[in-house]
């Protein structure tokens, strides 16, 4: 169904013309001209082509691919994107990245200052406020149909309505609840409002979408509703002020017994499975088996300066290669900060004495926790005249030595090719977490970077973990978790590698399993134990095998929003989860930046919410702007 879809995307793009622009949306979140034309709605093939339309304006930012007819005016047609947005407001705006650019309005999400007139936070608005008129649309027109076919795209077209409603509650607050096609001005709703339709439209909706896994790839089926339901309940207590964790467990559980598995096959052979979830053939490598929902993209047939486009370019500069990752270029923009990169840091005290007995030899030199003045960082005997050592090590130099004797050291004349001579060049590294090895039988070494976590996926060549200024590429770690690469290491269809193949996962899984702990501890009434097995399933896929397993003591609030910031980072939920944990605004979690501070500081607490856009609120007299804006 991917490249149906994709296909579908297009033609609709193409056929239906439409373009909504910052006026149409200030007298109404409607557009009644969306889905009007009677060949639309003529028969179910056509009102299929109708229903893609909506999956589209999740995707794709207008009506030519990627730019050039604009659903949205008055910014860059690429930065409107859907995901592009989330990733602007839900991720830029935390610990989780930071961005070089300086566009208007762009620094401001990183530092917590942004204002009403925010391009990036009114931009979101309204295209969310499109998919809601497209939405509103289809639903009336379609309602018509007689065809069986047709009553499950109605369902789809609900769900993406309270898909979109879910995201203007959680980033706005209280706007406009409409549900019909009305060129009135609509009054606005409060939060709790918005809350009890979005629950009352996906608990309506649940026996009338497709069964669990029997839609087509690309579409919605009845663990969307309750994975969307698992995840509002979840948030209730900020949302409501009334906790409603028995109920997120409940539709977790749902997800949990459905046909939907977390994705264990290593395609690609490297050991784990984490990384086929973010590759250009993730719609067929096992993990389409994890996605509930998801974003399709396509190289050749929805172009789009977003989505996972975004993700790949903008995360590639300084000395990265981006024919590694598919692509033709980098962006030089996206890092990330210490906060993420340390949540991956490992006991290496631990994994060193599970290496063998501690030797007389070791590393010395700048690059080395104890510097050239010594003593040397000892290694570990693996086997006859075989070393290795877990080591955290800066920018700097290194040598191995015996005994802290300049009289036995080696070194490497050519850095380049791993081999030893006595006395031998200083060996230049970068600051990170390495295994090193020493072979004196061979007189080889290797220096290899390490993560017993293989989610944590980083590129520190060149990079410094310590962000002291944002706008150079080379402060903060990049990421990289998106590849435009599929399982075999080929790049995707687009062999100019300008756009990506890989799709975009709004819901999946694993987050599901985390869903269920976190409202199991907080007093929803689940089994950790259970959420223990499941949470397992996560670490074991991370470290390929069960070194890491916790038992269901270990599973506390702390852990979960760690595992939340490790297994889902960059995939559009980390700010969500800071205000659940009341991290967000204020002091008891900083980071750099935060609050346009380079040691992190807290913020009002009004910013737990975006404001509505200025324009919209000046002619529309029955809204009135969030608080603090």
């Amino acid at each position: 169904m991917k490249k149906e879809l994709k296909h579908l995307i297009t033609i609709m793009v193409l056929f239906l013309g439409l373009v909504s622009c910052h006026d149409d949306l200030d007298q109404s979140p409607i557009d009644p001209d969306s889905f009007t034309e009677e060949d639309v709605f003529a028969n179910a093939t056509e009102a299929k082509g109708a229903l893609a339309k909506l999956y589209a304006s999740l995707a794709l930012t207008g009506q030519q691919g990627p730019a050039g007819q604009a659903d949205i005016a008055d910014i860059d047609e690429g930065f409107s994107q859907y995901s592009r947005m989330l990733f602007n407001l839900n991720e830029l705006t935390t610990d989780h990245a930071v961005v070089g650019w300086g566009d208007a309005g762009l620094p401001d999400l990183h530092g917590q200052y942004w204002s009403g007139s925010n391009d990036f936070t009114e931009a979101m608005y309204y295209r969310l406020a499109q998919e809601v008129s497209f939405c509103n649309s289809f639903i009336e027109n379609a309602g018509a149909l007689s065809d069986a076919e047709v009553q499950f795209y109605i369902a789809e077209a609900r769900f993406l309505r309270a898909f979109a409603y879910y995201n203007l509650m959680d980033l706005y607050g209280n706007v406009p609840l409409v549900t019909e096609v009305t060129t009135d001005l609509p009054t606005q709703a409060s939060r709790t409002e918005l809350f009890n339709f979005v629950e009352s439209e996906l608990l309506a909706i649940q026996n009338d979408l497709k069964p669990s896994g029997s839609n087509e790839y690309g579409r919605v089926d009845q663990v969307a509703a309750w994975a969307l339901l698992s995840k509002l309940y979840l948030n209730a207590e900020v949302w409501t002020g009334t906790p409603r964790y028995t109920d997120c467990v409940t539709y977790s559980s749902n997800v949990m017994n459905s046909t939907y598995s977390i994705n264990m096959n290593d395609a690609n052979g490297n050991g784990t499975a984490y990384d086929e979830l973010f590759l250009a053939d993730n719609d067929t490598n096992g993990a389409q088996n994890e996605f509930i929902f998801a974003l399709n993209f396509d190289g050749l047939r929805s172009q789009t300066y977003g989505g996972t486009t975004f993700l790949v370019h903008a995360a590639i500069g300084g000395s990265m290669n981006a024919a590694e990752f598919g692509v033709n270029g980098g962006w030089g923009g996206l890092r990330t900060t210490k906060n993420l990169v340390e949540k991956f840091a490992t006991d290496i005290n631990e994994l060193n004495n599970a290496l063998g007995t501690q030797s007389d030899w070791g590393i010395v030199g700048d690059g080395t926790p104890n510097g050239w003045g010594g003593p040397d960082t000892e290694m570990f005997q693996t086997a006859s005249n075989e070393y290795a050592l877990y080591a955290d090590l800066t920018d700097g130099f290194l040598k191995f030595r015996f005994n802290e004797d300049w009289g036995n050291n080696y070194g490497d004349d050519d850095p380049q090719d791993g081999t030893l001579e006595p006395g031998g060049g200083n060996i230049p590294v970068t600051a990170g977490t390495y295994y090193i090895t020493l072979d004196l039988n061979a007189l080889t070494y290797s220096i290899t970077p390490f993560s017993a976590d293989s989610r944590g996926m980083f590129y520190s060549d060149g990079q410094n973990l310590e962000i002291e200024s944002i706008p150079p590429f080379e402060n903060g770690y990049a990421v990289t978790k998106f590849k435009n690469i599929d399982s075999n290491g080929m790049q995707g269809s687009d062999s100019a590698g300008d756009f990506v193949d890989s799709d975009l996962p709004l819901i999946r899984l694993a987050e599901i399993y985390l869903n269920y702990a976190e409202a199991s501890v907080r007093g929803g009434g689940g089994d950790l134990n259970l959420a223990a097995n499941k949470i397992n399933e996560l670490l074991e896929r991370a470290t390929g095998g069960t070194s890491a397993n916790i038992s269901s003591g270990d599973i506390t609030l702390d852990f979960i929003i760690d595992e939340r910031s490790k297994e889902l980072y960059w995939e559009g939920q980390r700010r969500t989860d800071l205000i659940r944990y009341d991290y967000f605004t204020t002091s008891a979690y900083l980071w750099p930046f935060k609050g346009n501070e380079p040691a992190g500081t807290s913020v009002a607490s009004y910013r737990n919410l975006f404001p509505l856009p200025t324009s919209i609120i000046t002619v529309n007299p029955n809204l009135s702007q969030n608080e603090g804006y």
